[in-house]
């Protein structure tokens, strides 16, 4: 031992040779993770661009199937300008409609959260994909619009499509994953008291005491949209009759502006 120790006070400075090539390899090692890193973000980008291309050349191809579509139609006037705008307005209508569908349904908000939380990274691309196709939406497909804001819908209608797309595939991988063991058994059991709420024969009390249980266990965890909350309540109350004779039509108040976020903390 005490010969080691002689070496070692003779060749000392071997330390700092040593502590350069560490370092050097650490350097090296933490560079090709950043590129690496940076490399796999730019193919996601990539992706989402060509499928944004792909979404808004489908589009494009269901009103004229007859028109040469490319992976990045550049020409929409080439086409009747109210006829394209006509079928860019519906696919952007069930596009809002698909989004409403986890909006408005407490089953599909706690089955798959992530869809109401603006804070997951591909839920708040959607939705800046939903303000700014909504910001360029004509009135009507009759309404005098320019070529260049034609081709800016069509673009924006393409975006909001993929987005909806991609935030709902990983909206249904996430499912609660996101939430504590703790969170999961409370949205376990709002799930369990929904179905009791919502079962016809159970009697308007106990569907009453379980829609409570239903919002207090909600509480903290999950914010519903006021309009939620007014279909939810009348299927509580029984307004909502079974048959598709007196079923009444698709909920006609306008879409929530803030998408309901997760915890209490996402309103501070």
């Amino acid at each position: 031992m005490d010969e080691f120790w002689r070496w070692a006070a003779e060749h000392w400075w071997l330390g700092f040779v040593v502590f350069g090539v560490v370092s050097s390899a650490v350097g090296g090692i933490a560079k090709s993770w950043d590129r690496g890193a940076k490399r796999r973000h730019e193919r996601r980008l990539e992706t989402l661009r060509v499928k944004t291309q792909l979404k808004t050349a489908e589009i494009q191809a269901r009103g004229f199937a007859a028109a040469p579509v490319t992976a990045a139609p550049a020409q929409p006037a080439s086409v009747p300008p109210n006829e394209l705008l006509e079928r860019l307005l519906a696919e952007h209508d069930e596009i809002t409609a698909r989004w409403l569908d986890y909006e408005l349904d407490v089953a599909k908000l706690i089955a798959f959260p992530a869809m109401s939380d603006g804070r997951q990274p591909l839920t708040a691309a959607f939705l800046r994909a939903k303000k700014t196709a909504d910001a360029l939406r004509p009135a009507s497909a009759d309404a005098k619009v320019t070529e260049q804001r034609v081709t800016e819908y069509l673009d924006a209608v393409g975006n909001y499509a993929v987005a909806f797309e991609v935030a709902e595939r990983d909206a249904r991988r996430l499912r609660d994953s996101s939430f504590s063991v703790d969170e999961r058994k409370r949205l376990d059991r709002a799930q369990h008291m929904l179905k009791v709420a919502l079962d016809e024969s159970a009697t308007r009390a106990e569907r009453q005491v379980a829609y409570k249980r239903v919002r207090d266990e909600l509480e903290g965890l999950i914010l519903l949209s006021d309009e939620a909350v007014q279909v939810l309540e009348k299927k509580v109350a029984g307004e909502l009759s079974a048959g598709p004779a007196s079923a009444p039509a698709p909920p006609a108040a306008p879409e929530p502006e803030r998408m309901p976020l997760r915890r209490d903390d996402s309103q501070a």
